[in-house]
């Protein structure tokens, strides 16, 4: 198959410049490469029953992602990441494995460009790393050397449609009725929200299906590193940063995008990841009484707290913590805690409801929901503020002693 694939790919390649080096309309990849593949089965080179299966190579070579296209297309396949051209690997269900997939070094490199090119984005000496979103919503980020030792490192982590909503999340098992309605109700009463987890935890895929339950009154403005989230709503603007120029210019921050975005009439704004000092700036939006969410990396829910009470110190030596504990303690409702367990399960670990208070120079925080031998349970316990929940006509109460 390598002979005819090679004769398919040079032919379709040389009509495709002919054609455009003539000025004329380019035909489509498609249909050109069939007509190449035809032409090799009325020569006898190729059978009927190879047909499918040399189209769909060679368009994977031209206008797909090579060796990686059947991975991608792959519904089980998680995340593809590249250590070196002959080290490809998968995440299937949590769980990573080493493909027998070999690729050249040049391969690889064009394989990225390929990927980077509708992005706007780029990767070079001077800018050796670079996140960028590909047409279907999965995220790409690529290092190359002298930051890696000697190859390439790429990583493609696949945006899922399988996880729509909250319904979804619990017909997996990643949370139970009783606690998807109790989140259902914390969105429609407008609480702060904040995901945490650890990486693959699931974070994306939840803020995905919590936005969802959203009034479709509401419009909803999201800023991100890049392109991640994915939901439907009538009335939203998705907002992403951008790389400096050669020159060093037209850099956006994620701290712009936040202040930005509070002048574009949100009636609630999610920023994707907090990782720096814009953790600042989304709790001064939240504490204007702007409806927020967002997710953040952390090993508990408590752990969550803390880092958003230590990030805004990033902002400038005059942020104190005097200011910025109080304002979590306030302004923050709810905290989502995710995980990916041992056997690859994405589920929720537990939520947790901050009381408003300052304990020992802690985040007060009330303990809705928990895992109990496996099982995520109600803990008995309502959350202490519910005056957001009684401007909407919604009682918490009744769900978490149900």
């Amino acid at each position: 198959m390598t002979q005819p694939l090679d004769q398919v790919l040079q032919a379709v390649r040389t009509k495709f410049t002919t054609s455009t080096s003539e000025g004329g309309v380019v035909a489509d990849v498609r249909a050109l490469v069939e007509a190449e593949v035809r032409r090799l089965v009325e020569q006898g080179m190729l059978t009927p029953a190879e047909e499918p299966s040399l189209i769909s190579s060679a368009l994977s070579a031209l206008v797909g992602l090579g060796p990686l296209q059947v991975l991608m297309d792959d519904p089980e396949v998680e995340e593809i990441w590249i250590n070196s051209p002959s080290r490809v690997f998968v995440a299937r269900h949590g769980v990573a494995e080493l493909t027998n997939i070999m690729m050249s070094s040049d391969q690889v490199r064009d394989l990225v460009e390929r990927m980077l090119h509708k992005s706007g984005r780029r990767v070079d000496l001077s800018s050796p790393f670079v996140d960028a979103s590909l047409p279907d919503g999965s995220r790409l980020h690529v290092t190359i050397p002298d930051i890696t030792s000697s190859h390439w490192a790429v990583n493609i982590r696949k945006f899922s449609q399988s996880v729509r909503d909250l319904a979804h999340l619990v017909e997996s098992g990643s949370l139970t009725q009783q606690a998807a309605e109790y989140l259902r109700m914390c969105v429609l009463a407008k609480q702060n929200i904040i995901v945490s987890g650890a990486t693959q935890a699931g974070k994306t895929t939840l803020l995905n299906a919590l936005l969802r339950s959203a009034r479709n009154t509401e419009r909803i403005v999201t800023v991100e590193e890049t392109f991640e989230l994915n939901f439907e709503a009538r009335d939203s603007v998705a907002m992403q940063c951008r790389q400096a120029s050669l020159e060093g210019n037209g850099e956006i921050t994620l701290r712009r995008l936040i202040k930005e975005a509070l002048r574009m009439r949100p009636d609630r704004l999610v920023v994707g990841e907090v990782r720096e000092a814009e953790s600042l700036d989304l709790l001064i939006a939240l504490n204007s009484g702007l409806p927020g969410a967002c997710s953040i990396h952390a090993n508990s829910a408590q752990d969550a707290l803390v880092k958003l009470c230590t990030l805004p110190l990033l902002a400038g030596r005059n942020i104190d913590a005097s200011f910025v504990q109080p304002t979590v303690a306030s302004c923050i409702d709810v905290v989502v805690q995710c995980e990916l367990d041992r056997f690859g399960q994405r589920r929720v670990r537990e939520i947790v409801a901050p009381t408003g208070r300052i304990v020992s120079g802690v985040v007060e925080a009330t303990t809705i929901f928990s895992m109990n031998e496996g099982h995520l349970v109600a803990s008995g316990e309502a959350p202490w503020k519910l005056d957001k929940f009684a401007l909407h006509n919604l009682d918490p109460r009744i769900v978490v002693a149900a």
